[in-house]
């Protein structure tokens, strides 16, 4: 079994926002959460577009070639069909985990709510991915978590066919809340002669968000 997220933002039209809450509340995430391989999922907000956002993390990504998931994508409701149809900033990736700072057998959401998330994407050409992931993961992620309240990175590579900007690689980093982010400890971990070295790259400029949680729905699945 191979792990992996489903990730998404979206913005509902002026007006919208009480009927597009009760839709992924009471329709959206619920159908997901009850076909087996599906984890949990946490909805997230900020301030400007997008500003919604869900992460559907995936235990096992077999779950999105089944029959259920195969009949959510290509016979939706009326209700989601048309809140689709209407909403703008829309993104949609499919991922597979590379890592996760977790222990082994740590539960699959750890922080529930209670922490913010700050996603970076990355548009990494292919000769040059592995140099990406040896600055991430030998040097960056390690320095990462000595940070102060920062408290967890889970990174994934993008499998092909998304909806949205061109990206390869997101990282989703759970920290305790936006101060970390000024922490003298983060800029440490930044300023050093492998990441000056890929900055100088033009696509190193990423895609950065900072997100708040909304709520978190856990699998109702009797296969999980």
């Amino acid at each position: 079994m191979t792990k992996g997220l489903l990730f998404s933002q979206m913005a509902p039209p002026a007006g919208w926002e009480d009927d597009f809450e009760d839709w992924y509340d009471t329709e959206h995430i619920p159908a997901r959460m009850a076909i087996p391989g599906f984890s949990h999922a946490l909805r997230y907000r900020q301030d400007a577009e997008p500003w919604h956002l869900a992460c559907y993390f995936i235990d096992d990504m077999a779950a999105l070639d089944t029959p259920e998931y195969r009949s959510l994508k290509s016979d939706p409701s009326e209700r989601t069909a048309r809140m689709l149809a209407n909403v703008t900033g829309f993104t949609r990736y499919i991922t597979d985990e590379i890592s996760d700072t977790a222990p082994p057998g740590t539960p699959p959401d750890l922080t529930g709510t209670e922490h913010t998330l700050f996603v970076v994407a990355f548009d990494v050409p292919d000769g040059e991915v592995a140099e990406f992931e040896g600055w991430y993961e030998e040097e960056h992620v390690p320095l990462l978590m000595k940070v102060p309240g920062w408290l967890r990175v889970r990174r994934y590579r993008v499998r092909p066919g998304f909806d949205g900007p061109s990206w390869t690689h997101l990282a989703l980093h759970e920290i305790a809340d936006p101060g970390v982010l000024n922490a003298p400890e983060r800029a440490a971990a930044r300023d050093t002669p492998r990441r000056e070295a890929l900055a100088s790259r033009p696509w190193f400029t990423s895609g950065r968000w900072v997100y708040r949680p909304i709520s978190i729905a856990r699998s109702t699945s009797k296969g999980n």
